[in-house]
């Protein structure tokens, strides 16, 4: 990686999901313009509901415990918004969310595509879409996130 490339830091397992093309819409409660490549980051934390771990094939178990770092990549191709629970629920198949978990007034669903595997590599992760720059930042002595250029990092 030569320039900051985007990511978007994923729980596990939803993370191994998208990455090895099972899960092909990433729930969000903010919708976004952006569209293109982007990274697939594995959150510091995973999910603690059994139910969600109960989606995963037992061949992907070992991958989703890996936590922390940049994992795959996708094409991010576009943003549905969900306003209803029946049209959250019929889209099941795509996000893989219990249909319990719809939130009005609105959840949107970015819809990825062509999702590869890459090899772990750590990296620190942030809310939102973040840049991810070759070099992996420095943790300040105060434990913070590291500082990256700029302090806002928005979703177009």
């Amino acid at each position: 990686m030569s320039e900051a490339q985007y990511a978007l830091s994923v729980k596990q397992p939803w993370a191994t999901l998208l990455v090895r093309g099972l899960k092909t819409v990433e729930v969000r409660r903010w919708p976004t313009a952006r569209r293109g490549p982007i990274l697939i980051h594995a959150a510091q934390v995973s999910a603690d509901d059994p139910a969600i771990w109960a989606l995963l094939p037992d061949d992907l178990r070992d991958q989703a415990r890996v936590v922390g770092g940049v994992i795959g990549q996708c094409e991010l191709t576009g943003c549905v918004a969900y306003r209803t629970v029946e049209d959250f629920a019929a889209d099941r198949p795509r996000h893989l969310n219990f249909a319990e978990w719809f939130q009005p007034p609105v959840l949107y669903g970015f819809t990825v595509a062509e999702a590869t595997p890459l090899p772990f590599r750590p990296y620190p992760g942030w809310l939102r879409f973040f840049p991810v720059h070759a070099e992996t930042p420095r943790r300040s002595r105060r434990g913070g996130r590291p500082p990256i250029a700029g302090t806002l990092f928005p979703d177009l």
